[in-house]
Formats: structure tokens, sequence, C-alpha cells
């Protein structure tokens, strides 16, 4: 089991309050991913549930039992940091191993763990290696190998893929997702990367200066983002977000519209623009429309056959289906 409770946590350092008292809830099994903008709390709030650092006030409960005051090595939970943090003289077996030789393990049911470690992160050929003969990737198989090793109730990520170049950070979010399925374990993962939280989330708590704007699965946030905050940071490209006389008359302060549901058209539609930069993806084509109704540019998602040039006239048109209304607070309207 490995379910997590916050009730009413916070954190203060000094006079700054980073965490104000929230409350969330981590299902067992579930993959649940953290993301906000820089100094949002998120890598905080996951340091509070290992209990790397002490809570201000609430009660976090793990399983149903209060662990607030309970040390981190009795938590039940195993942490993998950004940075891989390996012994560089001992093996790739040594490595995994060490935590279970400290505890004192008997060691042919050591043997017996990593060997099964290796065999479900494709480290078998790797065992004999030292780190410093290991890829990127390689290394942070081992350190979540490390992790894997002890059987944790629950695995803590805090962005354990931003040393990795974005070839080698694909294939291991593919490869934690599936690790996911195999394990049915609970996962708490952090990131700056919404695409990374998009595409591995059961659950995703989007953060803002210590509080929780929305927490929900990737489709929801994505189709009912609850404010601007969260309508503007989820989404890649983002959503485009208009205010002004267009705004008032589909009676709203700012609308919102994703750049898949706007069309374009040489010929007729709702808004007259031109063409700006261009980028060719293959399947897709992002264009970037500037219209004289709105301050800053539009930007549109067509279909990758599709050729505009630079400075040609073309028309929008928006289906009031996909259009998200908010209010001047920034909440979401409907």
């Amino acid at each position: 089991m490995g379910s997590i409770a916050l009730e009413k946590v916070s954190k203060t350092f000094g006079n700054v309050e980073v965490i104000p008292p929230l409350d969330l809830t981590i299902e067992d099994g579930e993959f649940t991913v953290f993301v906000g903008p820089s100094g949002c709390g998120k890598s905080t709030l996951l340091r509070l549930i290992a209990g790397l650092e002490e809570t201000t006030s609430g009660v976090l409960k793990i399983d149903g039992k209060d662990a607030t005051d309970v040390s981190p090595a009795k938590r039940g939970l195993a942490m993998v940091f950004q940075s891989y943090a390996l012994y560089p003289h001992m093996t790739v077996k040594k490595n995994i191993a060490f935590p279970l030789i400290m505890a004192k393990m008997d060691k042919a049911e050591i043997d017996k763990r990593v060997e099964g470690v290796a065999g479900i992160l494709n480290l078998n050929d790797y065992l004999d290696r030292k780190p410093a003969q290991l890829s990127g990737g390689q290394r942070q198989r081992v350190a979540i190998g490390r992790a894997i090793v002890r059987e944790p109730d629950a695995f803590l990520f805090d962005e354990p893929l931003s040393n990795l170049d974005a070839a080698l950070r694909v294939g291991m979010r593919l490869e934690l997702s599936e690790l996911h399925l195999r394990l049915a374990t609970t996962m708490v993962y952090v990131t700056h990367d919404q695409v990374e939280a998009m595409t591995m989330a059961d659950k995703i708590v989007v953060l803002r200066a210590g509080m929780i704007e929305q927490v929900g699965s990737p489709l929801e946030l994505y189709k009912i983002p609850k404010n601007l905050f969260v309508a503007g940071f989820i989404g890649s490209p983002k959503m485009n977000l208009l205010s002004g006389p267009e705004a008032q008359h589909r009676h709203a302060h700012t609308i919102g519209v994703r750049p898949e549901h706007l069309s374009i058209s040489t010929q007729t539609g709702d808004w007259a623009g031109e063409i700006g930069v261009s980028e060719h993806l293959g399947s897709d084509t992002f264009f970037r429309v500037h219209c004289e109704k709105f301050e800053d540019p539009l930007m549109i998602r067509a279909h990758g056959d599709l050729e505009l040039k630079p400075g040609e006239k073309v028309f929008l048109s928006v289906d009031p289906a996909y259009l998200h209304r908010f209010d001047e607070r920034g909440e979401r309207i409907g």
C-alpha cells in the first residue's frame, strides 16, 4: 500500500510561508505529477512527503497512519534525485545493492533482488561496470534501480530527467511509464516540464506560489482549465489568450482557444491576419498569425502539408464549442 494524504500541511522558512496550508490525497498505485514554474514549491512539497523537510503545521499520513514526525528512513519511501548520486568506485551491482547491504540483508536475498531489478531496467549487461562507463540514461536507470530494490511503498522523483538530453528524456519518460505499469506502485514525480506531466501522469497537481491551482487528470486540465494560470501553463504550444472587444462580445474578460481549435483559410473567416513565422514539424505545422484585432500573434496548429508564406493574408475561425471563457479574476466561466 502506498497512499499519501496531506491535511492542512504547510511549510515556513523564517517569516516566509512557501507552502500555505493545503490538502492533497495521492491514491495507492497512482502516478501523481507535481508541475509548475520554478519556485512554485513543488520540490519542497516532495521533500515534506519524504521527511527531508519538517512540516510547520498539519498532518501527513502514509497508508492512513500519521507519519508527520516519522524519520525519512522509516516512511517506506524511496527517492530519486535530479543528480544520480552514484558511488563512482562501486560497480552497478553494488550501487543497486547498497541500501540492502546497509540494512544487513542476507546476501542471497540481495543477489535475488538485484538480479530482478537489473532485468526490469535492462541493466544485466552492465552490472560489472562503474558509473563512469555508463551513459546518462543508464546512470539514471541505476539510480532508479537502487530505489526499486528497496521495494518501497511509494517512489518520489525530483526532476530525474533534467540532466538528460532531449532524445534520452523521451526514452526515459516511456521507460518510467512502463515501469509504473509493471510495478503498480505509487509514484510522485516533480517536474517543471508540462509535457512530462501530460504524458506520464494519472493525476496532475498544478502549483503556483506554494498553492494548488488545480488537480485532475491530464485531459481534465487540458480540456477544462480552472483558471488562466492553468490554461496558459498546460499545453504545448500554449493556449491563445485574448482580451478586449472580442472577449467582451462573448461575455468574458478573456477568451482562450488552443492552436488546434483554430481553423485557417485563405478565403474567409472570423479574424483576418497575415502569416508570420511558421514551424514545419512533419505531421504538423505551427503558424504564427498576426491579426489587427489582437496585440499578440495567434498560434495555429495545422496539417503538415499546408504551406503558407510569411506575409500571406489568411482568415481564422474558432469553433465556439472549444472556446474557453474567463472572468476578470481569471477564473473559468461555465
